[in-house]
């Protein structure tokens, strides 16, 4: 897997703290830093998600893909899968994730609360590269609720 993350800003009139990140599938992305209002030079623009909002999602969508995953594959009738994720982050540098919840909608026909509970479970235990490695710094809480379509 590749990634090339090229700063928008540096010599002549650009400034600022943008990034844009063109992955080896072969999309792009934009990063960018909170505003500064003391150092304005040293901020962000606030024009894209910053870096570790997308660590942040890129967990949710790969636990979000084992789930619907496992699911279907159980021959469930999932419609719909929605993860919202909340961390928290240390106090001091380096600033990870210490905590992070995630609560999962799964919306469908008749799919039973064991069935996504354990998909959630396998996801995190075995199949979701993401969660599994920030993990290692941040303690991982899941909750979810099933609806019917």
């Amino acid at each position: 897997m590749e990634c090339t993350v090229n700063w928008t800003g540096g010599l002549g009139t650009r400034s600022g703290m943008g990034f844009v990140a063109e992955t080896g599938s072969g999309h792009t992305l934009m990063m960018d830093g909170a505003p500064d209002a003391a150092k304005p030079e040293l901020g962000g623009q606030n024009l894209a998600p910053r870096p570790l909002e997308l660590l942040l999602a890129g967990a949710g969508g790969c636990t979000a893909y084992d789930v619907v995953l496992i699911l279907k594959r159980g021959r469930h009738a999932v419609a719909g899968c929605t993860v919202k994720l909340s961390a928290e982050r240390a106090d001091a540098d380096p600033r990870v994730f210490t905590r992070i919840n995630m609560h999962f909608t799964v919306t469908g026909k008749a799919v039973p609360p064991t069935a996504v509970e354990r998909a959630i479970a396998m996801s995190h235990e075995k199949y979701c590269s993401a969660s599994i490695m920030l993990g290692k710094t941040a303690q991982i809480s899941t909750s979810f609720e099933v609806l019917e379509a």
